[in-house]
């Protein structure tokens, strides 16, 4: 039998780096929470450079360790998960946080075959998988473009997607029961 090649994300799915963000922001300008996150661009709202951002977000990485998850028993659902298909980390970011992820990943007990780092996010829905699972409405949208099937990972600034070909997640075990169905 031949697995399903799943590219699981980091950012939003495993890690829950906009906790780790919202501290730093917190320190430095007005006050957010959560609940202000309501966009995958929100930082336009609140007059932040998309650069800026991104280089706190980065930053956020070197202290890894203060980073949650996004769920408990990731190690649990990530076992189950390489059980039934092949299962790469698939993440966008600067080449720098590379190893601060890595060590997170270890950290947790994050089971994977593969780790693999792309520019932009979008550019993932060119790679050779048959299922991501992801958190941004605009990786999203490419993957449904590319024909992929999408689980996406319920999360505030992915909340306006409604595309019947979406399989909405709230949880990863949720991820691997659908997966289950496709085996």
């Amino acid at each position: 039998m031949i697995k399903l090649k799943v590219a699981l994300d980091v950012d939003g799915v495993l890690a829950d780096v906009i906790a780790s963000w919202l501290v730093h922001n917190n320190k430095i300008r007005r006050q957010l929470t959560r609940d202000d996150i309501t966009d995958w661009d929100f930082w336009k709202k609140f007059q932040i450079d998309r650069f800026l951002f991104y280089a706190e977000l980065s930053k956020c990485w070197i202290d890894w360790d203060m980073i949650p998850p996004t769920e408990q028993n990731l190690s649990y659902t990530t076992e189950n998960l390489t059980s039934i298909a092949r299962v790469d980390i698939v993440t966008a970011r600067e080449k720098s946080t590379d190893l601060h992820v890595k060590e997170w990943l270890k950290h947790h007990d994050i089971s994977f075959d593969n780790y693999v780092s792309v520019i932009d996010g979008p550019m993932k829905a060119e790679l050779d998988y048959d299922v991501f699972i992801d958190d941004s409405p605009l990786n999203a949208q490419s993957f449904l473009q590319n024909g992929k099937t999408v689980l996406l990972y319920t999360q505030p600034w992915n909340m306006h997607m409604r595309q019947p070909d979406i399989h909405r997640i709230s949880t990863l075990s949720e991820g691997v029961e659908i997966l289950k169905s496709y085996s």
